[in-house]
């Protein structure tokens, strides 16, 4: 019953909740972390055991991961960054054979969340609004530019002056030119979203991101707001959604009618932690649903309202290191 995090990297706090959350229920059981260079990863440090596997787009990538988790008896497994779950999701049925159980949202679900247009016609049709995209030869300064495809905030432009726009932004056909939601008006908020195994909404805990670094937020609050009732209306059943989903949205300052959605991840966020330890026991959902084969009960919105985190560096010494 041991369970796998893969791309673990940081993924410290993570590793912890599920080992507390698996060593409940079965106490010999681990909680292993994988990574392509694990000896450098906190997380593998953190866990009970680590391998290393090949980079996502090595050909041996599925095969490795696959004759590990038999060797290490892994029974779940954990995606926790975008570019490794199409990969995962495309081999789920592979995965299922050898009695290993990926927890990720269906291939269809996955494709929309990667294109951020796809993403926003799934906004609209859940009648949710979004920011406007403008073409490249027609926009409104101060605008946002960002990639159909991106994470992490890489390759995003705050652009406020016409002076700030480059040929690069104009011949690169991934970037979007989109409409500037002032953060002076808006709150920005990351929700994280639990879904059961029939794509049901169990919890939405919106985080507002008070402070970002290297595209994960290093402050913020978790607010009992607006935006769960709103969410649990327009997104409570997403065809494909499973586990935790991290979706962005913006909210008025001053009027909570007014919201905006962004993006949609499918898998546990970088600041998925302070859902957690304000209540909302998303990995304790995963082990009853998937090795216990229970059913999550009733929606669960008694989490701890305005729960600050503030995070720090901290450091895992590894002696005998010789690489």
């Amino acid at each position: 019953m041991n369970i796998l995090i893969t791309s673990a990297g940081r993924r410290v706090s993570l590793v912890r909740a599920f080992q507390k959350e698996l060593k409940e229920v079965y106490p010999d059981a681990k909680v292993i972390a994988a990574d392509a260079n694990p000896a450098l990863a906190a997380a593998c440090h953190a866990a009970d055991g680590y391998f290393k596997v090949p980079r996502l787009d090595h050909p041996d990538y599925i095969n490795t991961l696959m004759s590990r988790c038999k060797e290490y008896r892994i029974k779940l497994v954990v995606p926790t960054i975008d570019t490794e779950l199409l990969l995962l999701a495309k081999n789920r049925a592979l995965l299922e054979e050898n009695q290993i159980i990926p927890i990720i949202a269906s291939i269809g679900f996955i494709e929309k969340c990667r294109d951020k247009r796809v993403i926003h016609d799934f906004f609209e049709a859940h009648g949710i609004a979004i920011a406007k995209e403008y073409s490249k030869d027609n926009y409104k300064l101060p605008m946002f530019i960002k990639p159909i495809d991106g994470s992490r905030s890489v390759d995003t432009y705050l652009i406020k002056t016409q002076d700030d726009l480059t040929d690069y932004h104009f011949a690169n056909e991934k970037l979007m030119f989109l409409q500037y939601i002032d953060h002076k008006e808006y709150d920005e908020f990351t929700c994280d979203l639990y879904y059961d195994k029939d794509h049901a909404l169990k919890c939405a805990v919106p985080r507002k991101r008070i402070e970002v670094r290297d595209g994960e937020v290093n402050k913020a609050v978790a607010h009992n707001n607006g935006l769960v009732p709103y969410i649990r209306k327009k997104l409570g059943y997403v065809e494909g959604a499973i586990g935790c989903l991290t979706a962005q949205f913006f909210m008025h300052k001053s009027n909570d009618s007014l919201i905006y959605g962004i993006e949609i991840n499918p898998r546990f966020g970088g600041g998925y932690p302070l859902s957690y330890l304000a209540g909302a026991n998303f990995p304790k959902w995963i082990i009853e649903e998937y090795l216990l084969d229970k059913q999550i009960g009733e929606k669960f919105d008694c989490w701890e309202d305005n729960l600050l985190m503030i995070r720090y560096d901290d450091e895992i010494l590894v002696h005998g290191y010789k690489g």
